[in-house]
């Protein structure tokens, strides 16, 4: 972030025209048509008490104050409220796809997305209705609202492993913002099977943030040790 500052405060003394880095944690301020769909959609869902979750860049910011331009609104909700809230939107005059029906719906205007997501795009995860019952309250667009919660976003994020997209960074700065203080077992018990992605997110984090390995509780690498060891046939 500092590296960020310095960079941007270089570029705007020798009255460059550059954009700002995509590491700045400055405020973005939405335009006036984005911000009037997201708040249309969020009070809908609001006014018909459908049950759902902001995820995102608007939960990360939430979570660890970074912000960062975002052209959609995430919202995570079970299969069967998605299919509600579709059909509510489209009401509404917004455009409405199904994009995968394992996990992503749209709703459109102006260039503006919602997007509608019921889990992981490989299918290893899917939202349940813990998810929302568990979000916190925030104000987004000005809309009393919730976030899915520090756990939650972080399993969301655990495949998002691309060429195009990484989204490592964003569960570092989660762990690192709310210094360790998350239900560790929550995040195992979703990510089951998948435990080595948390692993490697852990690694990735002390890599990060070496004099802050404290915010990871010992046990947990005490255990993945243990499981590695057994998995890959070590005995010492």
């Amino acid at each position: 972030m500092l590296f960020a500052a310095n960079w941007l405060m270089r570029k705007r003394s020798n009255n460059r025209a550059d954009p700002v880095p995509a590491t700045s944690a400055a405020p973005v301020e939405l335009a006036p048509k984005q911000k009037a769909l997201f708040r249309e959609a969020l009070s809908a869902l609001e006014e018909q008490h459908l049950p759902y979750a902001v995820a995102g860049g608007f939960a990360l910011q939430q979570h660890t104050g970074i912000s960062r331009f975002t052209k959609d609104l995430d919202i995570f909700l079970t299969p069967s409220d998605a299919a509600k809230a579709l059909r509510l939107l489209e009401k509404r005059g917004l455009v409405c796809e199904v994009c995968d029906p394992v996990w992503l719906a749209k709703a459109h205007r102006d260039g503006y997305f919602i997007d509608l997501i019921t889990g992981m795009s490989n299918g290893a995860i899917t939202v349940e209705t813990s998810w929302i019952q568990r979000a916190h309250p925030a104000v987004i667009v000005g809309v009393d609202t919730r976030v899915v919660p520090p756990e939650e976003l972080i399993a969301s994020k655990l495949f998002v492993v691309r060429r195009e997209r990484f989204d490592g960074s964003d569960i570092v700065h989660i762990i690192y913002s709310l210094r360790g203080k998350l239900d560790w077992n929550r995040i195992l018990e979703i990510a089951g099977e998948h435990w080595e992605l948390v692993l490697w997110n852990l690694v990735l984090f002390r890599y990060a943030y070496p004099a802050h390995g404290n915010y990871i509780p010992q046990s947990l690498w005490t255990n993945y040790l243990a499981v590695s060891r057994l998995r890959f046939g070590r005995t010492t």
